[in-house]
């Protein structure tokens, strides 16, 4: 049997099918059995390959890849991942598909340069593998719906007119399913909540889209961090798409910067840059929490947060769709707790009602 990483290539631009797979056919693991020009043909190949993955883009001629994403998930569920270009439009309807089932979004390959090709070919190749080994599961639809529509008995975050500042921050990590698993999260909390800072490994553009999204579900507020962002109560901050974020203090404030940089552990932002920082700068006066997802990304940083005195929670196996960065980080030793999903928050505001507030 072949142990390789089957994909169906769905996309109406030749140029673009044939861009992709020999950017995919680059490496040993993964092989193109084929692509499509729209979702008819693909249904054809479907049937006949049976793909490990598939990568969709959103606008073609027939049918559009969201209403295409519908028909597949309820007939023939396979791990699919939105390919897309870097406009408004497109990651409105890319966060449409995640809600609809879509594992991942990436945006299409950067060719302005030799370098950008080839941190195009890492992000692109690496959230293949995490597709593949992604757990579908039809209550991720119904579970939108549902919480979208509780929505309507939240009442409006009142935002602080002055610096106020809380001496506990949450660091949350997340990658492949964690756009789900965030917004489960953040709705558990309300506008006492100490600050959170998140990295959720997404495309640039694509985190003020979701941004904005959560701000308008959650209770707290929910914004794209911008450098020098104070972290507040009842306040989230979500590093932008291609930029790393961490943090730092200054008196009794916390805030956040915002920088280019090399990619770390394959991702920029990534959650260990996020992670040792706060190790650093908030120490005992942290929580850390890492989510599902592929790789070893936040396990270092996880465990240096534990080391200086943070209480620290990995998501455990049966709710991650991808168990990858939590058992890298429970491995190590990172984790405080191994917790299912739903219950994340609920520990976090008992650590933040028990402990003592050390400054």
């Amino acid at each position: 049997m072949d142990p390789r990483v089957k994909v169906l290539i769905v996309d109406d631009s030749a140029l673009f099918r044939q861009t992709l797979r020999t950017l995919l056919e680059s490496e040993s693991d993964i092989k193109v059995i084929g692509t499509a020009m729209d979702p008819y043909f693909a249904a054809q190949k479907i049937t006949r390959e049976k793909p490990d993955v598939i990568t969709l883009d959103i606008e073609m001629p027939r049918m559009d890849g969201l209403t295409f994403l519908k028909k597949l998930m309820k007939q023939a569920p396979i791990p699919v991942v939105i390919i897309t270009s870097l406009t408004q439009r497109g990651t409105a309807l890319a966060l449409k598909a995640i809600e609809l089932g879509a594992v991942e979004v990436i945006t299409k390959p950067q060719m302005d340069s030799k370098k950008l090709l080839e941190e195009s070919r890492i992000k692109i190749t690496d959230t293949i593998r995490s597709a593949a080994m992604a757990k579908l599961k039809e209550a991720r639809v119904r579970k939108t719906v549902q919480t979208a529509s509780a929505k309507r008995t939240f009442s409006p975050v009142k935002r602080p007119t002055t610096l106020i500042t809380h001496n506990k921050v949450v660091a949350v990590g997340a990658s492949t399913g964690g756009t789900d698993a965030l917004k489960l999260f953040l709705q558990s909390l309300d506008e006492h909540s100490p600050g959170v800072v998140i990295v959720q490994h997404m495309p640039e553009k694509f985190t003020k889209s979701f941004a904005d999204r959560l701000n308008e579900i959650c209770r707290i507020s929910v914004k794209e961090a911008e450098n020098d962002d104070q972290v507040l109560p009842g306040t989230a901050l979500i590093a932008p798409g291609n930029f790393h974020m961490s943090l730092f203090r200054i008196g009794n404030q916390y805030k956040v910067k915002i920088f280019a940089g090399e990619l770390v552990n394959r991702h920029r932002p990534a959650v260990d840059v996020l992670f040792k920082s706060v190790a650093h700068h908030a120490g005992p006066n942290a929580i850390g929490v890492i989510m599902t997802g592929m790789g070893s990304d936040g396990a270092q940083g996880l465990w240096e947060m534990r080391e200086a005195g943070a209480y620290t929670i990995a998501q455990d196996e049966k709710s991650c769709v991808v168990f990858g960065m939590p058992k890298k980080a429970i491995e190590k030793g990172a984790a405080c707790t191994v917790l299912p999903l739903e219950q994340i928050a609920e520990d976090v505001l008992i650590q933040v009602n028990q402990e003592e507030v050390r400054d």
